[in-house]
């Protein structure tokens, strides 16, 4: 590896020091394995967007089940939760498999591409960037929405605080992207904690409800509040009157409680070594965590009849906690303690896709289906490219829908169950090759789980579709087919470049004639470094051209050029009375190397300015040049920078400024 004999005095440009400022100093590649996570630390990174689905997925059961059979709604949440229980445990079983089986960033996306081939993989990769991207708009609303509905419970109707619901939501996703570009470990650190804190609050929450609901002292929401979803008329029979359609569009509609489950086997490659066993503990520990709140959550909901509200604002759960811990000081002490750690674990929450959609688009992108820049890694070792696209979508798609968590979730389960979908139908075929010890086991649940994930997709996109789905559903075929068709461009740019010369005979000369031209425009320092860097090539020929664009410049320049001393190399003036500058150079150029035995370089100075207003002021025309010129044979377009004020760089050998160069090779 080269190294260099000294340090030089270089000076930082001004992007660079204010990156080192906002994002501290730089690490080097050979510390990323140390920014691996321990499982605690893992489990409230990775596991927050999870765990936090609790705060609304028994109330989106509610928003579709009390408008239809009223007070009983609260009575069929029960089944309905149940019935997501059971899907919890098929989706555990099948990622413990999972994690265990594929080490490697990807989940569904890596079962896919091995079971199924890297083209029907793209289905998986398009589900799960979609679901990373809604769960932050998802996550960070719903958070807002705790903090306002902290406000309507403690301050009475704060009407004046649901302007605020874009901007604190727009500012949340912003802070998420700043701590995770900072790097992972800082970002580990920092969202680690309210997860711990969400379990903590919600569990007091469920002891303390179920301690009063023993003693007979649980009080019950006013149902027919003002601003409460409309009751619906209660039925008779085992659905309460509702329709088997209703009872499945709220379980489709709580399978929003299970986003998240995913996360820890597309983020595998965080944790310590053994990452499989690692990560299958930690899903164990967050499955159960899960389990154990969606199902306390709604059984409170069942017990004090706590009811959605059409803006949104109270939420069920902090009218959970409102009516457990009560109106006493300590009571309100306790609501603030559960909202805010509600509303911090939705937020951290939505730092879940931070760390899984970049792992995740740099694995793809290695695959070649999306553009290679997402594989480097920034300033910090985290995947800086994919985390500022998560930020600049994830913010649009918050304005374009006002940060309404409603309009959201018919965006979100899609996506998520997709990814199940393919994860369990991969696993299906992965076993169905192999004779092993438990296959019938493990075919059993990895099938149940796709086809029973197939279902939720399918009934999410028919009872959803006016209410927003149907941008999914045209999302995912179109998402496919862009992936798919960047692969193509990269498998075609590879063809191209195994078709160069062998080997043996692409390092030799081609030519018997070298000539240079440089291009002049004006009469300054820029100019004479090009000639003598011009001079340092050692061509056969050195000629100075000047395209005459405007004609009494063109006449005053070779004025000063010829009554200056300062070069032997005569000033050629090439006419250019159409202003085309670009076609009269790729004239002069293939004039040039007719002969077939003489190859080109054409120098460009280009003069680059220190200050904003000097770039502004100053728009040059080199890469225009270079586009033009760049495939014609036997032409070399280089661009020599020379910077107008500011600080010099030290250049003790050699010619001044840096190249850009635009080769072409004969044929």
């Amino acid at each position: 590896m080269l190294t260099t004999d000294h340090d030089a005095d270089l000076p930082e440009p001004l992007s660079y020091r204010l990156k080192r400022q906002l994002l501290g100093p730089p690490l080097v590649t050979a510390k990323s394995k140390q920014q691996k996570l321990g499982n605690r630390t893992a489990l409230g990174v990775l596991a927050s967007d999870c765990v936090s689905s609790s705060a609304y997925g028994s109330e989106e059961m509610l928003r579709v089940l009390v408008p239809v059979v009223g007070v009983a709604a609260f009575t069929l949440l029960m089944p309905v939760t149940g019935a997501i229980l059971f899907v919890l445990v098929l989706l555990t079983l099948c990622y413990s498999d999972v994690v265990m089986i594929y080490t490697r960033a990807g989940g569904s996306y890596v079962v896919a591409r091995e079971n199924f081939g890297p083209d029907v993989a793209q289905i998986a990769a398009v589900a799960l960037l979609v679901d990373y991207v809604v769960t932050v708009a998802v996550q960070v609303s719903a958070g807002t929405n705790a903090l306002i509905s902290l406000a309507h419970l403690v301050g009475g109707d704060w009407t004046g605080l649901d302007h605020l619901q874009v901007p604190v939501s727009v500012g949340v996703v912003v802070l998420l992207a700043y701590g995770n570009l900072r790097g992972l470990r800082e970002a580990g650190r920092v969202f680690a904690v309210p997860a711990f804190l969400f379990m903590g609050a919600v569990g007091l929450m469920l002891a303390v409800g179920l301690a009063r609901w023993v003693f007979g002292d649980l009080p019950h929401a006013d149902v027919r509040a003002a601003g409460a979803v409309p009751l619906g008329e209660e039925g008779s029979g085992w659905l309460y009157g509702a329709t088997l359609f209703m009872v499945l569009r709220a379980f489709a509609n709580g399978g929003s409680s299970l986003t998240g489950l995913e996360a820890i086997s597309n983020g595998i490659s965080v944790f310590r070594e053994p990452q499989g066993r690692n990560a299958r503990r930690t899903l164990i520990t967050m499955s159960c965590v899960l389990g154990t709140l969606v199902l306390g959550i709604s059984g409170l909901a069942h017990l004090t009849h706590a009811i959605p509200y059409t803006d949104g604002t109270p939420t069920v759960i902090a009218q959970e906690a409102h009516l457990v811990f009560g109106d006493s000081w300590a009571g309100t002490a306790g609501l603030v303690f559960v909202q805010l750690a509600t509303a911090l674990i939705l937020y951290t929450g939505a730092n879940t896709p931070f760390v899984g959609f970049p792992y995740l688009a740099s694995f793809v992108a290695e695959d070649r289906f999306l553009p290679r820049r997402l594989t480097r890694r920034g300033h910090r070792l985290a995947f800086s490219n994919g985390i500022i696209t998560l930020s600049v979508v994830a913010l649009a798609l918050l304005l374009v829908t006002n940060a309404n968590v409603d309009k959201l979730v018919a965006l979100y389960a899609i996506g998520v169950f997709t990814a199940f979908t393919m994860a369990g139908a991969g696993l299906t075929a992965y076993h169905f090759r192999r004779r092993e010890p438990g296959r019938a086991w493990k075919l059993a649940v990895n099938g149940t789980a796709a086809v029973v994930s197939a279902a939720v997709v399918l009934i999410f996109a028919v009872t959803k579709f006016t209410e927003g789905a149907w941008l999914v559903v045209v999302v995912f075929p179109l998402g496919v087919w862009v992936l798919i068709r960047i692969n193509r461009e990269y498998r075609a740019e590879a063809a191209a470049l195994a078709m160069l010369p062998p080997a043996d005979e692409s390092d030799r000369p081609r030519w018997q004639r070298h000539v240079v031209y440089v291009l002049i425009d004006s009469y300054d320092p820029a100019v004479f470094q090009a000639l003598r860097y011009a001079h340092e090539l050692r061509p056969d020929e050195v000629r100075a051209v000047h395209a005459a664009v405007d004609t009494v410049r063109a006449r005053r320049l070779a004025e000063h050029w010829q009554a200056s001393r300062a070069t032997d190399v005569p000033l050629e003036v090439v006419d250019c009375p159409d202003r085309r500058l670009e076609r009269a150079l790729t004239e002069l150029a293939v004039a040039a190397v007719a002969d077939g035995r003489t190859a080109l370089t054409l120098l460009i100075p280009r003069r680059t300015y220190y200050t904003v207003l000097g770039r502004l002021l100053h728009r040059g025309t080199a890469e225009r040049v270079v586009r033009a010129l760049d495939k014609l044979p036997s032409v070399a377009v280089t661009i020599l920078p020379y910077t107008v004020g500011g600080a010099r760089v030290p250049r003790p050998h050699g010619p001044s400024g840096a190249s850009k160069s635009s080769k072409n090779s004969e044929g």
